[in-house]
C-alpha cells in the first residue's frame, strides 16, 4: 500500500497517488491524506481505491454544493466536493439552462434579490458573460470552486456508499468510472446536497417524499389525504433565427400535438422552451428517470413541430433549434427531515425562528397533478406569499444521523412549504448558510444538533453569515469586533435621505416598502467621500465594503429574452467603479474597474483614528452609494 502527503496539492495530484497521472502540482489544497491501491481482488480488480481524509465533505454540486463548499472552504475547513456530473451547477448549467430565480418572484418583488455569495457569482457572470452563454456560466463556477484552496473538486463522481460508525457517518465511497478510481473518503462533517438525497439515502437518513395530508400540519393548500405524487421534470431548449427558412421534420416518436394540448400552455415565443413542459410527478423520479426522460423528449418535438408546422405560427417559419436538453431538469426528490419541518403557516408568517439563517420567498407553486398529460388543467398552481421568510438552522441537518447537514430542495420541509423553497437561489443561499455551519462545527468540534441548541453559538453563526453578506430577515452587524461600530461618520455630501449615518445601520440592502439603509451623494469631478472618525486611536488590519449593485433589479443568466429585458448584462450601474481607502493622509489601496458589491481588503497593520473611502467614479450612475463600512483589528 502506497500512501503518500498531498497538501498543497489539489485533485490531478490525487490521480498522481494512484499512478494514473505524472505529477503536475493544481491550484488547491487536497485533505491531509490520500492513500491509493490497486484494484481489490474479488472486488473491482481494475479500479484502483484512494483513500482521503478531510473535514468535510459535500455531495452534490448543483448551486446548493457550491456555496457550500466555497462558504466552508473559506471559513479554513477542507473540503473534497463531489459531484456526479462534468460540470457544476445542477439546474442553472447547460446541460438544463435553467435561469436562477428566487425571493425577488423574477419582476414581481423588486428589491429582494440574494446577496452573499450567489449575488459574487451573478457579478461575475453579468460582468463578463454579456453573449449569454451557459458554458462559461458553468466555467464561472468551476474557476470559483477551484480557486478556493481548501477544496478538492472530485467531477465525474457519485456516492454510492456510505459506512457507518455509533450511528455517524464514519466514511463514504464514491466511483468515478472515467478515471477508474473509488473514492474512501472519511470525514467529520457531511452534506448532502444532491437533490435526491443519495447521500442520506445511503445512511439511512429519515426521509419524505410526495405530499402531507392538510392535517398534519395545518396546511390548507395540502390534499385531504396525503400521497406519493409531487413535481414532475422538465426538458427545455433553445432555438436560433436564420435569415431563411428553416424545415423541421419530427421524428417517429414525437408526440402529435394539437391546440387541445395547449389549451393552458401560452406560446408567445420560442427562443427559450417551456417551464410547463412537464412530466413524471406520479413516477418515482429516481428509478423512471429515463421513461421521464423519454417523455419530456417526446414532449419537446411534439410542441417544436406544433410551433414549426401547424401553421399557427408563421412568424417562426426561419427559427431552428439549436439545442435541446438531454438531462431532466429536477424539481422535486426526497426530502431528508431534520429536528424541524418548515410548512406552509410558517413559510406565510415570515418564519420567525431563533437559529433562522437564510430566507426564501418564491410562491407556493405547486405543479402536482398538472404536468403535460393532463392538459386539461392549467400547468400550475402558484400563490404569491406576501413578504419573504427565514429558514432555521434545524430544518438544515439530518433528524437521525447527527454528522449530516442537508442543503438545496431536499431540506427538512412540508411538501407545500418545499413547493416555495425548492428554487435555485434559495438553495444557494441555504448552502451558503450550511457550508458556514458546517465549518463552525468542524471549528469547535462539535455536531450541527448541538450548534442549534446554543443561542450563543447560533448568534456567532448568524453574524458570521451577515459579515459574509448573507442576509437574515430581522438581524443586523451587531459584531463586537467591528471597530466601525464605534466611529461616527462624516461625509463629502448626503443625496436626499441616504444619510451617511445609515452605514452605521447594520442592514446592507434597502427594505422595500420600508426603509433605505445606504450612503450616496453626487459623484462630483473630485468624487464623494465618507469617513469613519474614532476618539481614539485604533488598529485595523482589515476594511470590507458593501456598495450597491442595484438589487431593485433582476439578474440572472437566461436564454428568455423576456426575462432578459431589464436585466444589465455587465457591471451594475450603481456600484462603485473606482476608489481609494485612506488613513493620515496616506493611500492604503486604489481600486479601479470595480464590479463587486462585497470588497475585503487586508493590511499589513495601521493605527489610525480616521478612515476614508473616496469614490472617484461609479460604473454608469450620477452617485456614490455604500451600504456598509467595516473595519477589523
Amino acid at each position: 500500500m502506497r500512501r503518500r502527503d498531498l497538501v498543497g496539492w489539489g485533485p490531478y495530484s490525487l490521480m498522481v497517488a494512484a499512478g494514473a497521472l505524472s505529477a503536475e502540482p493544481a491550484p488547491q489544497t487536497a485533505p491531509s491524506k490520500s492513500t491509493a491501491t490497486a484494484g481489490t481482488p474479488g472486488l473491482e480488480p481494475h479500479m484502483r481505491y484512494v483513500d482521503l481524509d478531510t473535514q468535510l465533505v459535500v455531495a452534490g454540486g448543483g448551486l446548493a454544493g457550491v456555496c457550500t463548499a466555497i462558504a466552508a472552504a473559506r471559513h479554513g475547513t477542507k473540503v473534497v466536493l463531489i459531484q456526479d456530473r462534468s460540470r457544476l451547477g445542477g439546474n442553472s448549467s447547460s446541460e438544463v439552462k435553467m435561469h436562477v430565480v428566487g425571493a425577488s418572484n423574477h419582476k414581481a418583488r423588486p428589491g429582494w434579490r440574494e446577496s452573499g455569495l450567489l449575488e459574487e457569482i451573478r457579478l461575475d457572470d453579468a460582468a463578463n458573460n454579456p453573449q449569454r452563454c451557459w458554458e462559461l456560466w458553468d466555467l464561472l463556477l468551476y474557476d470559483k470552486v477551484i480557486s478556493e484552496p481548501n477544496i478538492t473538486l472530485l467531477l465525474e463522481t457519485a456516492i454510492y456508499s456510505a459506512e457507518m460508525k455509533d450511528g455517524k457517518i464514519h466514511t463514504v465511497l464514491a466511483r468515478s468510472d472515467k478515471s477508474e478510481h473509488i473514492y474512501r473518503i472519511r470525514a467529520g462533517m457531511f452534506v448532502d446536497a444532491t437533490g435526491d438525497s443519495r447521500l442520506g439515502l445511503e445512511a439511512a437518513a429519515e426521509m419524505r417524499t410526495g405530499r402531507e395530508g392538510r392535517a398534519e400540519f395545518g396546511e390548507s393548500l395540502a390534499p385531504e389525504k396525503g400521497d406519493h405524487q409531487t413535481l414532475g421534470s422538465s426538458i427545455l431548449f433553445t432555438s436560433r433565427l436564420y435569415p431563411h427558412a428553416m424545415p423541421f421534420t419530427p421524428p417517429k416518436w414525437a408526440r402529435k400535438l394539437g391546440p387541445e394540448h395547449l389549451k393552458f400552455r401560452q406560446i408567445t415565443s420560442w427562443e427559450y422552451g417551456y417551464w410547463w413542459i412537464e412530466w413524471g410527478g406520479d413516477h418515482d423520479l429516481v428509478h423512471d428517470n429515463e421513461k421521464i426522460r423519454y417523455e419530456l423528449l417526446r414532449i419537446v418535438m411534439g410542441v417544436w413541430d406544433y410551433i414549426k408546422n401547424s401553421g399557427e405560427f408563421p412568424e417562426a417559419r426561419t427559427y431552428a433549434l439549436d439545442w435541446v436538453g438531454m438531462m431532466p431538469g429536477k424539481r422535486a426528490g426526497r426530502r431528508l427531515m431534520g429536528d424541524h419541518i418548515v410548512t406552509q403557516p410558517e413559510v406565510i408568517a415570515g418564519g420567525p425562528y431563533p437559529d433562522a439563517v437564510a430566507y426564501g420567498g418564491w410562491p407556493l407553486d405547486d405543479h402536482t397533478g398538472m404536468d403535460f398529460d393532463h392538459s386539461e388543467r392549467p400547468p400550475l398552481n402558484s400563490i404569491r406569499i406576501e413578504n419573504p421568510y427565514n429558514l432555521p438552522l434545524r430544518a438544515m441537518y439530518s433528524k437521525n444521523v447527527p454528522n449530516l447537514m442537508m442543503a438545496g430542495r431536499n431540506i427538512s420541509c412540508s411538501h407545500v412549504a418545499f413547493t416555495s423553497a425548492r428554487v435555485m437561489a434559495t438553495c444557494a443561499v441555504v448552502g451558503q448558510a450550511v457550508g458556514t455551519a458546517a465549518a463552525l462545527c468542524v471549528e469547535k468540534g462539535i455536531l450541527p444538533r448541538e450548534l442549534a441548541a446554543e443561542p450563543k453559538l447560533v448568534s456567532s453563526l448568524q453574524q458570521r453569515l451577515l459579515r459574509d453578506d448573507q442576509t437574515i430577515l430581522g438581524l443586523k452587524n451587531e459584531d463586537p469586533d467591528d471597530l466601525a461600530r464605534k466611529a461616527s461618520v462624516g461625509a463629502s455630501a448626503e443625496d436626499g435621505d441616504a444619510k451617511a449615518m445609515l452605514i452605521l445601520s447594520g442592514v446592507t440592502r434597502d427594505i422595500p416598502k420600508q426603509a433605505i439603509h445606504h450612503w450616496a451623494a453626487p459623484l462630483s469631478k473630485e468624487g464623494a467621500w465618507i469617513e469613519l472618525r474614532w476618539p481614539q486611536v485604533q488598529r485595523i488590519r482589515e476594511v470590507q465594503i458593501t456598495f450597491d449593485s442595484g438589487f431593485q433589479r433582476e439578474l440572472t443568466l437566461t436564454s428568455q429574452n423576456a426575462i432578459n429585458n431589464g436585466i444589465v448584462r455587465a457591471p451594475q450601474p450603481e456600484t462603485a467603479k473606482d476608489y481609494t481607502l485612506s488613513a493620515g493622509g496616506k493611500t492604503l489601496i486604489a481600486v479601479t474597474d470595480n464590479h463587486q458589491r462585497l470588497r475585503r481588503h487586508k493590511f499589513e497593520p495601521f493605527e489610525t483614528s480616521a478612515l476614508r473611502l473616496h469614490i472617484t467614479a461609479s460604473q454608469d450612475n450620477e452617485l456614490a452609494r455604500v451600504f456598509e463600512i467595516r473595519c477589523y483589528a
